[in-house]
């Protein structure tokens, strides 16, 4: 069937505008030509760790690498060939491991590698579908009695469905490299994140929610650190309380990360002794640690915090650091000598210590006053008969016609819209107010898209819901609709265009609540005699409201189920609370709630659309909490609570008593980063009367980018030079 339901689009918050990669560079580095790029350059590189001799040996003799490879055990022991797995975004935007043969040229000096999926090695079984895979290591190669233990990948994967919403499916799997079997070692109704395995092969450590489950944290996961057998029986205990990232230096040493107030910290446990202490000080953020001995080990340090508008001095950058307990020697600083205006991540120990890796952005590659490409990535979708691609801006909209696509750029300054005459800015604001949540109206011939302008994410500031006429045409001109120095956004029209539904704090009190109401003249808005009509009324948020494409229902988020007891914040965040109603747009009294968050209706699922033949809904949400260990992540500043994945729930459009509490969920992406603000267009990704589609085909739009260093550095945080997109509510 194809995409005979349309498709898709989102955007990603926290991807860098350039893709990461993966390097290297000796302790001590002398300058950036110390500095080498293990792999190959190709889509999206990162969370790497080097395959052990013994088990690259194994992996040689699967079939695939056997045909193809191209090397050989002798090549391993002579250090011609050597292995890494790393995670990379190259199937279909997929995050998933990939295994990579490091070839060096006769001088030892000149490297090249081959890139094979975990289908290719094993057989696509187990590694198939739409899946996060992550934090790929190695067990096994140990002798019990005369039989030696056959070694084995160990990773993290999402592939396994959970039904409990806010849960993460973050699960432990081991792979046998000799049988290709795949056997789940996280115990069922736990979850998992980052494995690493002893020296011996003998003993996997991992990060692990604890027994209440995720509740909502997105910076620190107050995780435990387990301990099992590679081999059965499993024997899993807990070695610490508060920890994550583990990292083993011997069989009784562990390394790992976690925040202690308001700074992140690197420590060292020792089983034996019994004793935990903090290796890196307090004065400075210290993370994701890579052992390389016992009293050795490579961090990421933050030495200065910042802000997000700060021209970032070299200390607030994340670089790569050693630090050695045995002594009193300052810290080994390896990147800051190599790129000191570029962040480094997640490092990793090759070449028995002599090394230590890491990934960083691309930005070399990148001039002062060259194009950064913003690539529009289709993507693999579990959804049948629905495409899925990524938009490189800020909330896309489709024309109903299909023949318009148009975004917010990541900075909320400027409106750009695809059609069939190219790519073109249709708005821009030079002044303090933002641009966001542009919407077409449902009627193409009239051609007009709907912006919010003014400060964002603060009720109380006044914001504005504009229309821009005439978009086609490229006048720049637009018409203020809303009045009243009120906080109003997110409008949509009904199908014929004549109206508009909006949300606002007018009558919303000291608290600023937020209700829902219609103009009933889309032209003219509150002006020329232009009036409103309020659908909703209470003291909550009532707000991402779409009408339906047959004119019937509107769907909306809310926080009206919120407890009365419940806090008013939640890890000094907003709490969430939001879940997805449908209400009568000719009877306001007729409300369905369609989707909850949790069990407790705690959480977030936000930015509810219909698809175009009002059989699903499709929401950002937080129902498969988070998968990966945020501080490990490309950002400095954290949305007000993640949106986390998209999902889609389906409905029936003619018997909406159906439709109350709807139970089954279908996760569409599997992301660590948080995707958000969906669109669903009838037309497919490759359906050549969506003259958009163009983007999607690998093709990309260049903003300028003036925030590139002459020497290669980065001006931006790593959240990229784009503005970090808050709850929007």
């Amino acid at each position: 069937m194809g995409e005979s339901r349309g498709s898709i689009a989102f955007f990603a918050t926290y991807r860098p505008p350039v893709p990461l990669d993966i390097f290297s560079a000796p302790i001590p580095p002398s300058s950036v030509r110390d500095e080498v790029q293990l792999t190959d350059a190709v889509s999206t590189n990162y969370n790497c760790r080097a395959i052990p001799k013994d088990a690259l040996k194994s992996l040689l003799k699967r079939p695939k690498l056997a045909a193809d490879g191209g090397a050989t055990e002798a090549d391993v022991d002579s250090g011609r060939v050597s292995g890494l797995v790393f995670v990379s975004e190259r199937d279909g935007g997929l995050e998933t491991l990939r295994v990579a043969l490091l070839f060096k040229d006769d001088s030892g000096n000149k490297q090249t590698c081959k890139v094979f999926s975990l289908a290719d090695v094993f057989g696509a079984a187990d590694f198939s579908g739409v899946r996060l895979e992550d934090s790929g290591c190695f067990g096994g190669g140990y002798k019990v009695g005369s039989r030696t233990v056959d070694h084995s990948l160990i990773y993290v994967s999402t592939k396994e469905p959970v039904k409990e919403r806010r849960s993460p499916w973050t699960v432990v799997y081991k792979t046998n490299l000799r049988t290709g079997k795949t056997e789940r070692l996280t115990p069922k109704g736990q979850y998992d994140l980052s494995p690493a395995v002893s020296p011996s092969g003998k003993k996997v450590a991992m990060a692990t929610f604890r027994p209440e489950g995720w509740e909502g944290e997105i910076e620190d996961l107050k995780t435990d650190i387990f301990m099992m057998n590679v081999e059965r029986p499993p024997m899993r205990k807990r070695l610490i309380r508060n920890g994550g990232w583990p990292s083993w230096a011997s069989e009784d040493v562990i390394f790992f990360h976690r925040k202690v107030g308001d700074t992140w910290g690197v420590f060292r446990h020792d089983m034996g002794k019994n004793e935990t202490v903090r290796v890196t000080p307090e004065a400075f953020d210290a993370m994701t640690p890579a052992a390389i001995s016992d009293t050795k080990v490579a961090v990421a340090t933050i030495r200065q915090k910042s802000k997000f508008s700060d021209v970032r001095a070299e200390a607030q950058y994340r670089h790569i650091e050693i630090f050695d307990t045995a002594g009193q020697q300052p810290p080994v600083q390896l990147t800051q000598k190599t790129r000191p205006k570029a962040d480094h991540f997640n490092p990793f120990v090759l070449d028995d210590g002599l090394r230590v890796g890491y990934h960083r952005a691309r930005s070399d590659l990148v001039k002062p006053g060259d194009d950064v490409p913003r690539n529009f990535h289709k993507m693999e979708s579990p959804v049948e008969e629905v495409g899925l691609f990524r938009v490189s801006g800020v909330f896309p909209t489709i024309s109903k016609d299909g023949s318009k696509l148009a975004f917010v750029d990541n900075e909320f300054k400027a409106v750009w819209v695809a059609d069939s005459q190219g790519l073109l800015v249709v708005y821009e604001t030079k002044g303090p107010d933002n641009i966001f949540s542009p919407m077409w109206n449902q009627n193409p011939d009239k051609d007009i898209l709907y912006v919010c302008m003014g400060p964002s994410f603060n009720a109380g500031k006044p914001l504005e819901i504009c229309a821009i006429p005439n978009v086609s045409s490229g006048a720049r001109q637009r018409r203020q609709l809303t009045k009243g120095k009120f906080n109003n956004a997110f409008p949509s029209s009904s199908p014929d265009g004549s109206r508009f539904v909006f949300r606002s704090t007018r009558d919303g009190g000291v608290k600023k609540h937020k209700n829902l109401y219609i103009a009933e003249d889309a032209e003219v808005g509150e002006y020329s005699g232009g009036t409103v009509t309020r659908l909703t009324n209470g003291e909550w948020t009532d707000t991402h409201c779409q009408w339906s494409p047959s004119g019937d229902w509107i769907v909306f988020s809310s926080t009206r189920d919120k407890p009365r007891d419940a806090p008013e914040l939640d890890n000094g965040l907003d709490p969430g609370y939001f879940a997805v109603f449908m209400v009568k747009a000719s009877d306001p009294t007729v409300v369905i709630r369609v989707i909850r968050s949790g069990d407790d209706l705690g959480g977030h699922v936000n930015h509810p659309v219909f698809s175009p033949d009002g059989r699903s809904i499709v929401v950002t949400a937080d129902l498969a909490a988070v998968s990966a260990d945020p501080i490990s992540l490309p950002l400095f500043i954290h949305s007000v609570r993640p949106y986390g994945d998209i999902f889609v729930v389906d409905i029936d459009p003619e018997d909406a008593a159906k439709n109350k509490d709807v139970k089954t969920f279908h996760r569409v992406t599997h992301s660590r980063y948080e995707y958000s603000t969906p669109a669903w267009t009838v037309f497919a990704t490759d359906d050549p009367n969506a003259q958009w589609n163009m983007l999607v085909k690998k093709d990309s739009y260049t903003p300028a980018c003036p925030y590139a260093y002459p020497d290669g550095g980065e001006s931006w945080h790593m959240t990229g030079h784009l503005c970090i997109p808050r709850r929007c509510c």
